[in-house]
């Protein structure tokens, strides 16, 4: 009798231990499921390590510019690519279509694109809320609140913006979106920055709190987010695409202090270098090339240990100053882990083949050692693992206020 008393209660334990661990409907919502259902590899030759080191834009949506998707379909499945960024439209032909038509195209696109890699890609936009969304209410999505609208509202707020955002991001296969920017909006008219809504505030330590609930809000639906622009565009005179912008006498220290405030909390996997110059900083170079920078400021000094992106290298800050081969090298020598070329700026079908072709030829010359690249691949891998897994869901998403109105700055 004793025995089936035993037996009895160790199954009743069992069902309680179950029932716990069981998700639950409002979990299972918090965590959409991700498109990539590929191991993440830790291991692999130079060649495959050289092509995880690359984000590359394209044309097509998958009914327009069939030719220009199948080349970058190629790229992926042979490796050399990791990474690819949307867009919306074409810069160089105003309110033509890019990437982006509606929510069922476009994740038909990213499953298409996924199901080619042979290591998760990266899928990445830009979508800030404001001035900066490619996925836009014209095409069927939602509209978003800029930064500076953001910077207005609670903490639990944005939290519930970047949580509904990623939603919606997750939805559409994106995994990666390169916000929230940490701007200090120093100068309320700079041309990229402050003067279209992009920062949250003046005030760094509200950047800070700012910019920790929106990533909180993106992790818990599953989307990694990037901390840009480093180490502070919200000073600059002039917008890095359309050439140098020189910050040496606006630049503020205490620009850093949102991402120091931040590396170090949970969810924080990535931050984008801007391309701004700072003669006593960056050593003669735009920061994206600077091992004063990257090496010294970002990683020695605040402690950085996970992944390091650049801004557009296609942009005319690097791209009018600096031929391909010696952008990349100097890039890889400040510490740089992924080159982002949009190629909507100048588009070149063929950017991805070149910069691969690039960074190989300087490994092989002897520029780069073998030890740097996997240095950069190890820190991808890690990200895409973390991806590929989801994260954990930040706080009860139930308890969040209602959704704020999304508003322009």
């Amino acid at each position: 009798m004793s025995r089936i008393l035993i037996l009895a209660a160790a199954a009743l334990l069992l069902s309680l231990i179950a029932c716990e661990e069981a998700p639950t409907k409002e979990d299972a919502q918090a965590r959409p499921a991700q498109p990539q259902k590929q191991a993440v590899p830790q291991k692999q030759t130079v060649e495959a390590m050289i092509g995880q080191m690359l984000m590359v834009g394209f044309r097509g949506d998958g009914e327009e510019y069939l030719d220009d998707l199948d080349y970058v379909q190629d790229l992926i499945s042979t490796g050399k690519v990791g990474g690819v960024i949307l867009f919306e439209t074409e810069m160089e032909h105003r309110g033509v279509p890019r990437n982006i038509t509606s929510p069922r195209q476009l994740r038909a696109l990213t499953e298409a694109l996924q199901a080619k890699a042979p290591i998760p890609l990266f899928i990445a936009v830009d979508q800030e809320g404001g001035w900066v969304q490619r996925l836009k209410p014209k095409w069927g999505f939602k509209n978003w609140p800029s930064a500076y609208r953001m910077g207005h509202m609670s903490d639990q707020e944005v939290k519930l913006v970047g949580y509904e955002m990623g939603e919606e991001l997750a939805e559409a296969g994106i995994n990666l979106n390169m916000a929230p920017s940490l701007d200090v909006n120093v100068n309320p008219e700079s041309p990229a920055i402050g003067g279209v809504g992009r920062s949250f505030s003046g005030d760094p330590d509200l950047v800070a709190d700012k910019g920790r609930a929106y990533m909180q809000g993106l992790n818990a639906a599953g989307v990694a987010g990037c901390f840009k622009h480093f180490p502070g565009h919200g000073s600059a005179l002039a917008d890095t695409h359309m050439g140098a912008a020189d910050v040496t006498d606006t630049w503020r220290e205490y620009e850093l202090n949102p991402y120091d405030e931040l590396i170090n909390m949970p969810g924080a996997y990535c931050v984008m270098v801007a391309h701004v110059f700072h003669r006593e900083l960056s050593g003669g170079r735009p920061a994206t090339l600077s091992q004063e920078i990257i090496g010294g400021l970002l990683r020695q000094k605040l402690g950085w240990q996970g992944v390091v992106i650049s801004d557009d290298m296609q942009m005319d800050a690097i791209a009018m100053h600096h031929k391909l081969e010696e952008a990349l090298l100097l890039g890889v020598q400040a510490g740089m882990d992924i080159f982002i070329f949009g190629n909507n700026m100048h588009y070149d079908k063929t950017i991805g083949d070149k910069a691969y072709a690039a960074l190989l030829a300087l490994h092989r010359s002897g520029r780069i050692s073998e030890e740097r690249i996997e240095e950069s691949y190890h820190r991808i891998m890690e990200l895409k693992k973390r991806i590929s897994t989801a994260h954990t869901p930040v706080g009860n998403m139930k308890e969040q206020p209602e959704k704020p109105q999304a508003q322009s700055p």
